[in-house]
């Protein structure tokens, strides 16, 4: 994490295309000479037929963009994948402009945004405030008993830390309120040009949909929600589940985030200051540690945000991990492995410890500094 933080200025950025990121065309990304069309068609549990446009690219990212279409055959469920070296400015990935529900990954740009309002000066991280029985959501069930028991206060800049670290549900609503809603994350996300990244109605509303419910507090205590979700008929259910996950409220494409993250890394989002807190308190994220995270080498460090949807009959509606990967010479890669897995049996996370492992195993081999920081 701390190298990651070293290197968030100063890194040039060349515009190169993958050959395997482009299965899907790139809305934002200009033109570049087709060498070669094939067809690829996947017969396993993922199962895609696309078109593949082979553009010069350097033999080595090649063969990382087709070590990641054989692992993405076996995976048991739908994926997107990014990889964006931010020193090199290469791209790879699989699926990469598809949208794919965020979930809890979209607390970053809440925090982001608090960020850029602080840097203008029109937020304060010392204020205080109190979160009570109207600040409630859902989960995040030690934080939600402190705010019933009274006089939960926290500053602005705790909320952060919460929200990124614990991922916590109430401490990210409240942050959201006092940026100004859901409109002033996406009025963010457009002034900075963050691409195809969408921010959903806050947690209350968008959960409730897509549970097939409509939300009122009361849903917020105790098992409620979950025990008017298992009330519902299940072709209610389904057909909720179903409608996000084709067109999903919170949707990011692989390729959108991972260039977000490299603007972040590289300064181009926020101030030096601003950009060091908002790396450092990702860094300290304690969720997902069997995701991408445990394929770490020795010197290697993950900075990174998760996110996990609801479960509808052993299907997930969107198990992520997005982040910075960086070497110990200093190298980063952004990396956003985004999946919507058919069963809970611990095969996304195991997709994503395996991108990791190719990344960490392609720097080492192609890309490898003899520094080390």
């Amino acid at each position: 994490m701390l190298t990651s933080v070293q290197n968030m200025m100063g890194k040039a950025m060349m515009t190169i295309v993958s050959p395997v990121a482009m299965l899907f065309a790139q809305a934002d990304a200009k033109p570049e000479p087709v060498v070669a069309t094939a067809s690829v068609t996947l017969t396993s549990a993922q199962p895609v037929t696309q078109s593949v446009e082979i553009v010069p690219q350097s033999r080595d990212v090649q063969a990382l963009g087709t070590d990641i279409l054989d692992r993405v055959r076996s995976f048991n469920g739908t994926s997107g994948i990014a990889i964006h070296s931010i020193d090199g400015g290469w791209e790879t990935g699989w699926q990469t402009a598809r949208l794919f529900p965020q979930q809890s990954v979209s607390k970053l740009w809440v925090s982001l945004a608090v960020m850029d309002q602080y840097d203008r000066n029109e937020l304060d991280l010392r204020k205080r405030v109190t979160l009570d029985r109207d600040d409630l959501t859902l989960w995040s069930s030690a934080t939600r008993a402190s705010i019933l028991r009274g006089g939960y206060t926290r500053t602005l800049d705790q909320l952060m830390y919460d929200a990124l670290v614990s991922s916590d549900n109430h401490a990210n609503d409240r942050l959201l309120r006092e940026v100004g809603g859901p409109e002033a994350i996406r009025n963010m996300i457009e002034r900075k040009g963050l691409g195809d990244i969408r921010f959903g109605e806050g947690e209350r509303l968008m959960q409730a949909k897509i549970a097939g419910l409509d939300w009122h507090p009361s849903l917020s205590l105790g098992n409620n929600f979950s025990a008017a979700r298992s009330r519902l008929p299940d072709s209610q259910r389904a057909a909720a589940f179903e409608r996000y996950l084709d067109d999903p409220y919170d949707g990011a494409s692989p390729l959108a985030i991972v260039r977000a993250l490299a603007k972040l890394e590289r300064g181009e989002l926020l101030s030096p200051a601003s950009t060091a807190k908002l790396l450092t308190t990702m860094g300290m994220a304690k969720t997902g540690r069997l995701r991408l995270k445990s394929s770490l080498k020795p010197g290697w460090t993950w900075i990174h945000k998760t996110g996990t949807g609801q479960n509808f009959r052993g299907r997930v509606g969107g198990l992520n991990d997005i982040g910075i990967l960086t070497a110990p010479d200093g190298s980063s890669y952004a990396i956003a492995v985004m999946t919507i897995p058919n069963s809970t049996d611990g095969s996304a996370q195991e997709l994503m410890r395996d991108i990791g492992s190719m990344v960490i195993a392609h720097h080492e081999r192609h890309e490898r500094s003899d520094f080390t920081l």
